[in-house]
């Protein structure tokens, strides 16, 4: 099928001259939707020749890698996921040495080296620990990829700086390259690269029926030369590249047909449909009841406006695939849906309450209390979707839901940027500007895209409404466009002489909503704990200057005692 991502791949190893081969190696091709997702993983393993234990590192890291890749959250980058499961591995090798007779000497223990290519969309991502190296031929050279970690003591004298089991951390390289159709990675062991030379490798892989034949032919060439340890070679050709579309992401659903305007009282898929709940020009969301389960849920069908809108459609979709991922009680959940889909739409769980627009709305002058509740609620929430490397992106109070018992929940994911799903579909409309402009961080009208940063400014100007009634850069953030003219943003302070807000509260207010992220909160618990806990920073009069309070007649204020000055001169001078 044209677009999708195809590589073929070489691989040989051997124990060499020595008596056990302590090298592992594997591949892990999978199958949609997995492929589109997570990638294809290409693993190799050294072991350490000072080790007769080695070996059962090196398979233990490879099939790690391989099997525990595939079950980290599909949400996350390949590099969040690479680096969680070869932290985890190193971890489990370090602490069986030190359960282990080795305990005392790390150079007998379960070490070994590690280095793995994911192959995601266009990019092949390399981690790596220890002294294999990955190379890209190009013509007839080697283009060495990944760095060596050993230490030059001498000439003749030398060790392994770095490498999986050998202290409890462990750091790792990485480096991401842009692939292309027709690309070629070499991964190699030492053994194999301190014999075989550039000029032999590039034309073994050129001259061989398959790359097998290939990385057969390497492997003898470096145990003619001499090599007296294992051999390993895998080699990886790019065949295809994927376009970078979503769509197996999002399985196909796409391709399902859109659904009509629905009507009350009618069926509709399984659902009964009861009425409306909310009709905008982006969407309808409609109250029905599966007639299978007889529970409540809302139906979102896209409106009649953007049905010919490729990048809505996917964003549409895209909100489901979010929810199904994220487990928190203040972020909607999607509803269990066990058919099969006719139609193109979302469902999600009902929630019986109102949005935070129209809180404010019945609540214009909140007591502070109430807005440290709501306001921790939304932060719970979002911290549910950082967590799997997700950004809202459109945070606002109409996308903020209030139930009946007063519980805060997180709804509308069709703007959110998903790490994982972003590497993937590099071609996606990720850096446009989906939010509603009053809560959007000045970064996105930067052309800098969004991190939880940017989530934090939206929270922060949404506590801030709801204290003051007001927005703190009033409708002037809006029309900003260029860096100078968010420079010249001045905040407007959220102390009032008819509300009872503490001074070291605006100071909480005022960095998060910072036009610079560098100056915001770096983490969510901070901006909640220093809105309930007075700041030193911000301790200061409980009446702010009048140049904060009402700047306008500061300035008047100045120009009046400036005439007047003026005015007593000239008296003077004409006596």
């Amino acid at each position: 099928m044209p677009g999708e991502l195809r590589i073929s791949i070489g691989q040989y190893s051997d124990k060499g001259r020595k008596e056990i081969n302590q090298d592992f190696h594997g591949v892990l091709i999978p199958s949609e939707p997995l492929l589109g997702v997570k990638g294809i993983s290409v693993c190799l393993a050294d072991g350490i020749s000072s080790s007769n234990v080695s070996q059962i590192a090196s398979e233990s890291a490879v099939k790690s890698f391989l099997t525990d890749y595939y079950c980290t959250s599909e949400s996350w980058s390949v590099k969040t996921s690479a680096h969680r499961v070869m932290a985890a591995t190193n971890s489990w090798l370090y602490a069986e040495t030190r359960r282990s007779q080795f305990r005392y000497d790390m150079d007998r223990g379960y070490v070994c080296t590690l280095t793995a290519m994911v192959i995601k969309s266009a990019t092949a991502h390399i981690f790596h620990v220890g002294d294999a190296r990955v190379y890209r031929l190009s013509g007839n050279s080697l283009e060495q990829l990944t760095d060596d970690h050993r230490v030059i003591v001498s000439s003749e004298q030398n060790y392994l700086g770095r490498a999986l089991g050998m202290n409890s951390e462990i750091e790792i390289d990485y480096r991401p390259i842009q692939i292309h159709a027709g690309d070629l990675f070499v991964m190699l062991t030492d053994g194999v690269y301190e014999f075989a030379d550039d000029r032999f490798i590039a034309g073994a892989i050129g001259g061989a029926g398959n790359l097998d034949e290939a990385a057969s032919a390497i492997g003898h060439e470096a145990f003619r030369r001499g090599s007296g340890d294992n051999l390993t070679v895998q080699i990886v050709r790019i065949d295809e590249v994927p376009y970078g579309e979503a769509k197996d992401i999002l399985g196909q659903a796409t391709q399902l047909p859109l659904p009509p305007l629905l009507e009350s009282d009618r069926d509709f898929d399984g659902y009964r449909i009861v009425r409306d709940i909310h009709a905008s020009s982006r969407s309808h969301i409609y109250l029905g009841i599966d007639s299978e389960t007889n529970e409540i849920a809302a139906i979102k069908i896209p409106s009649i406006d953007l049905r010919d809108n490729p990048a809505y459609i996917r964003r549409l979709m895209m909100e489901e695939w979010v929810a199904r991922r994220i487990d928190s009680p203040h972020v909607l959940k999607p509803a269990q849906q066990s058919r099969k889909r006719n139609f193109l739409y979302v469902v999600s769980e009902f929630i019986d309450g109102k949005t935070l627009t129209q809180w404010m709305l019945d609540n214009p002058k909140p007591d502070i209390e109430s807005v440290r509740g709501l306001v921790e609620q939304v932060a719970k929430g979002l911290r549910a979707f950082h967590r799997k490397e997700m950004v809202h992106q459109d945070l606002r109070p109409e996308n903020i839901m209030i139930d009946k018992l007063g519980t805060v929940k997180i709804i509308d994911f069709g703007s959110t940027k998903v790490a994982g799903v972003a590497e993937a579909s590099p071609l996606a409309d990720y850096e446009e500007i989906l939010g509603t402009v009053q809560y959007t961080a000045p970064e996105y009208f930067l052309g800098e895209g969004g991190t939880p940063r940017s989530d934090f400014f939206s929270l922060g100007v949404i506590a801030y409404q709801m204290l003051t009634g007001k927005l703190p850069y009033g409708a002037d953030a809006a029309k900003m466009r260029t860096r100078s003219q968010f420079r010249n943003l001045r905040y407007r302070t959220a102390l009032d002489d008819n509300r009872a807000i503490p001074a070291w509260v605006d100071g909480v207010l005022e960095k998060a909503v910072s036009v610079d992220p560098g100056r915001r909160y770096e983490s969510l618990s901070e901006f909640i704990f220093d809105l309930r806990h007075p700041n030193a920073k911000y301790l200061r009069s409980t009446s702010a200057p009048l140049l904060e309070r009402n700047p306008l007649l500061f300035w008047k204020a100045v120009s009046g005692i400036l005439a007047f000055i003026v005015l007593f001169l000239l008296i003077r001078m004409n006596r």
